[in-house]
């Protein structure tokens, strides 16, 4: 009988974890977006830290504001604004998220080439940097001793314009994202 010949290989642990982390990453926000043409619902982005989104343009109707506390991927509570919006659309959207996988940075990235429509949005942020308008604009007091009931902003109409927004949670009730393109990228920080 011959003696059988064991070949022992060897894995680099860096490039199977970076492998593996990209490869979750990339199916879960494609899942998350329900394919390039159809129509997602109830489709929730958190947990994954502080995420961007950019557009050039959002037109919206039904808005509100309120401040809140929220945990984000570096702090158990940290002060954010919840933005609800009933209905709206957006052009050129961009969301990313980085990551750095052992010492290299990763983007993953949604892109929409088409016009975005989406019913339903809440959207938790620690910064929001765009041109806005506003339409029947209402800031509103309410007493009460829980400070994030104590102000509220509401609006008929919300258009931001040039926008950049720092992101620790979205949901969107339905979303039809004509035109996505999702990419996975090593960037340089």
């Amino acid at each position: 009988m011959e003696n059988p010949v064991q070949l022992e290989g060897t894995i680099s642990k860096k490039a199977f974890w970076s492998a593996l982390t990209a490869g979750f990453l990339a199916l879960g926000l494609l899942l998350v977006s329900f394919g390039i043409s159809g129509v997602a619902y109830a489709v929730p982005i958190a947990g994954v830290g502080d995420f961007y989104v950019e557009f050039d343009k959002l037109e919206g109707t039904g808005y509100t504001f309120y401040p809140k506390m929220g945990e984000t991927s570096s702090e158990d509570s940290a002060p954010q604004g919840t933005n609800l919006i009933e209905n709206l659309t957006i052009t050129n959207l961009q969301l990313y998220k980085d990551f750095k996988v052992g010492s290299e940075w990763i983007r993953v990235k949604i892109q929409a080439s088409k016009p975005v429509q989406i019913s339903g949005l809440q959207h938790d942020a620690g910064l929001i940097e765009a041109d806005a308008k506003f339409q029947n604009l209402v800031l509103e007091e309410n007493h009460s001793d829980d400070w994030q009931k104590q102000f509220q902003q509401k609006s008929s109409t919300i258009t931001l314009e040039h926008a950049k927004l720092k992101t620790h949670y979205l949901f969107q009730k339905t979303i039809n994202m004509n035109g996505m393109k999702l990419t996975v990228e090593r960037i340089k920080k």
